[in-house]
């Protein structure tokens, strides 16, 4: 349930408030939004008659949520949550563009990659340190050499970062040295990671899963949420369908639904989407045309070298004139790019 606070309640009328839910069983968040501020209380209320409530002092309203992902619904906050990430905001009016390798193969390669994006105007550096393949004998990822060499060269060209955890060891690793943590794909459902990432006390970048319904991609949010870190991106990164021709099917109407449903941002992932280095930008303007937050694009300063998707990653000059065609298209959007 919801429990919307009058505007003037005071400091000690939701302690009172929140101290009586808590009592009933629920786990409470207290969320302070632009218009009004709310408590959202999960739990199960069979135990106790809390009937009671609009009484209490404070109290303009009690709102029952229907939706099984309680936390992460519209109906708790009404305004979009924006994150701030290293100087940037994610969510809100900006269109923030993530981009770089897929994985990080060199600190030489990733800062040819990072300024190259920074001058582009992306504002958060990609690469992967753990890499989940789909073949045990691919290029598997530096590991904790690649997060360090991430946060070295993060802090050299003042961008964020952002890698994939795949498990326990590597989300503790992780945290240390990056700025936001992602989980892929393939764990989307991983409950035990994504509890974790509860408590990482980092940003989420949370992909959409190969087959998962929307519903089944924001409960995953609400693993998170309800574990303590209010702090996820949503991404929407394909799916698969019958479809071969491209290595996904990018569902951009899951990116328009999920924006009604969730007051979390959503971003786009066009490079993971198609496959194809050709399709990167069309589904990228698509994605900011569909109100998309942001994108998350894979640039390598040479992709015929790549040791993996270079077939999908754009190169510098490419990106570059990527983000000219985005500018007059998002400020349409009534979004502003960094």
């Amino acid at each position: 349930m919801v429990v919307v606070m009058k505007l003037n309640t005071n400091a000690e009328q939701i302690a009172t408030l929140d101290n009586r839910l808590k009592a009933g069983g629920f786990q409470t968040h207290l969320i302070k939004g632009v218009k009004r501020i709310v408590i959202g209380a999960v739990g199960d209320r069979q135990h106790e008659d809390l009937s009671g409530l609009e009484s209490m002092p404070g109290v303009e309203k009690v709102l029952r949520i229907m939706k099984p992902y309680k936390l992460v619904c519209r109906e708790v906050q009404e305004e979009d949550t924006v994150l701030k990430v290293g100087g940037i905001n994610i969510g809100g009016n900006k269109l923030t563009v993530i981009a770089g390798p897929c994985a990080v193969e060199s600190k030489e390669q990733l800062l040819a990659a990072a300024y190259a994006v920074r001058r582009s105007g992306a504002g958060v550096l990609r690469g992967g340190a753990y890499k989940p393949r789909t073949s045990p004998y691919s290029f598997q990822g530096l590991e904790e050499e690649g997060v360090r060499l991430l946060a070295e060269v993060g802090a050299q060209t003042g961008l964020a970062t952002v890698t994939e955890v795949v498990d326990e060891e590597s989300l503790i690793t992780a945290a240390r040295y990056v700025d936001i943590l992602q989980i892929g794909a393939r764990n989307m459902q991983n409950f035990r990671l994504l509890r974790l990432a509860g408590q990482a006390g980092k940003p989420i970048l949370l992909k959409r899963g190969l087959s998962a319904t929307v519903e089944e991609w924001l409960m995953a949010a609400e693993y998170i949420v309800s574990a303590g870190n209010g702090e996820v991106i949503l991404c929407e990164r394909g799916i698969r369908t019958f479809e071969n021709s491209t290595r996904n099917t990018l569902d951009l109407s899951a990116v328009a639904l999920a924006k009604r449903l969730t007051h979390l941002p959503v971003i786009v992932d066009p490079s993971h989407a198609t496959g194809k280095r050709e399709l990167v930008g069309p589904m990228s303007r698509a994605a900011v045309a569909a109100g998309a937050d942001g994108l998350i694009i894979e640039v390598h300063p040479d992709p015929a070298a790549a040791l993996c998707d270079g077939h999908q990653s754009l190169e510098p000059d490419e990106f570059d004139r990527l983000m000219t065609k985005l500018r007059p298209l998002a400020a349409a959007m009534g979004r502003e790019m960094r």
